[in-house]
């Protein structure tokens, strides 16, 4: 059930990254609500991947499963 809403979060930001291309992929969720997040595509080694995480990706996700602690690049 976590996981579904949590991909639906992350369909809400993805176009965004497909538009530049790259994409995000969800690797787990913990217990304490840490989500474990791949960015693939050109999103993998651009510089700005940790502001798009921070800024983009986890603000999205804890703003619809609050029960989310935080988003973690793996």
């Amino acid at each position: 059930m976590l996981k579904e809403k949590i991909e639906d979060a992350l369909n809400k930001v993805r176009p965004s990254l497909q538009a530049d291309g790259g994409d995000v992929q969800l690797i787990d969720v913990d217990e304490d609500g840490t989500v474990k997040v791949k960015l693939t595509g050109a999103c993998g080694g651009c510089p700005m991947s940790q502001m798009t995480l921070k800024m983009g990706i986890e603000k999205v996700l804890k703003q619809n499963v609050p029960e989310i602690s935080k988003v973690e690049a793996v």
